[in-house]
């Protein structure tokens, strides 16, 4: 059995003035002990959806869920003994400094004064913030608001954490070392449910990938697994004027193995099965009509590739919508 087990999870919203939303749709799910497991999907697919039903946050409408065995249903109160969470959104009192937040955390699991003011220590440490443990936290930047919300998520030393998006809105230097932190927690040990819609984040850090949409997992493997699915290679352009997107779309088309995709700026992406022969006859049309470009490069297939095809959408780097 997995550590983490969910079967036929569904949930529906009844948004007021509005049709029923199926946030999950029979949602299988598994996820191995001491590993991290990422949810990738499109906004609105449902990944805090399943996050909500598995810490016991919602109900699902139908299915079963297990942590370690323990029926999250079933069992709800054993359920929240074992878990840690960190949402979207660092949930921390901006008026009480990075210890203080952590040891009230710590006295409302009843671990006492004295091991709570210990266990608030060793995570200051391990989250880098001795400097501004004495600070109030209205006073920390983005990043450590961020550790501080996940030091609270690990204050009981939890088996499994679920991370909801952990890195949204945070700079490139603050989103490695947040980074650095889940994989020494995975090293010792703990199991990770990790939601997330930055491909390199699940690139990164995951051992296996479950690709989420309209509620359901549509894919499953590792991020070599997933990107081999695709298969071939990929010829992108880069266009110096979005004017010329349908001109270079005619070109890609005529030249591909598939469907040439905008993949967000002025970038053409398209699959091919002679990548050098394609990139070639592709650049010559391109100069021939006069279209010029920033970029023509051929490269392996990518996990934003994956999602591409999988979801016929490119990836956003949003919050999903509360309702799914």
């Amino acid at each position: 059995m997995a550590f983490i087990e969910a079967r036929g999870l569904v949930k529906t919203y009844t948004p007021k003035g509005a049709p029923v939303v199926r946030a999950l749709d029979g949602l299988d799910l598994d996820v191995p002990r001491g590993t991290v497991t990422a949810l990738l999907g499109p906004n609105g697919a449902g990944k805090t959806t399943t996050v909500k039903a598995l810490t016991t946050l919602i109900k699902p409408d139908a299915g079963t869920a297990t942590i370690d065995g323990v029926d999250v249903l079933a069992d709800p109160e054993r359920i929240r003994r074992m878990i840690g969470a960190s949402g979207q959104y660092a949930a921390v009192d901006e008026n009480l400094t990075g210890f203080e937040n952590l040891v009230m955390v710590g006295r409302l699991y009843h671990l006492g004064g004295r091991v709570a003011r210990q266990r608030a220590t060793e995570l200051i440490e391990l989250f880098d913030l001795i400097e501004a443990r004495n600070r109030p936290v209205k006073g920390y930047s983005g990043g450590m608001r961020r550790r501080v919300d996940l030091a609270g998520a690990l204050v009981i030393n939890p088996p499994v954490l679920f991370l909801d998006e952990p890195t949204t809105g945070l700079d490139p230097r603050s989103r490695l070392g947040l980074w650095d932190v889940i994989q020494t927690l995975v090293s010792d040990g703990t199991t990770v449910l990790l939601t997330t819609q930055y491909l390199e984040e699940a690139d990164r850090l995951a051992d296996s990938i479950s690709v989420i949409d309209n509620g359901k997992v549509i894919a499953k493997g590792t991020a070599d697994e997933l990107k081999a699915s695709v298969g071939g290679q990929r010829v992108a352009l880069t266009l110096v004027d979005d004017a010329d997107g349908e001109a270079v779309r005619a070109i890609l088309a005529a030249h591909g193995s598939g469907a040439p995709v905008l993949t967000g700026g002025r970038t053409w992406v398209v699959p091919v099965d002679d990548g050098p022969g394609a990139l070639a006859a592709i650049v010559a049309a391109a100069s021939r009509d006069g279209i010029a470009l920033h970029d023509a490069g051929m490269r392996r297939p990518t996990l934003d590739d994956v999602f591409l095809q999988l979801t016929g959408r490119a990836a956003e780097n949003d919050t999903e919508e509360t309702a799914a």
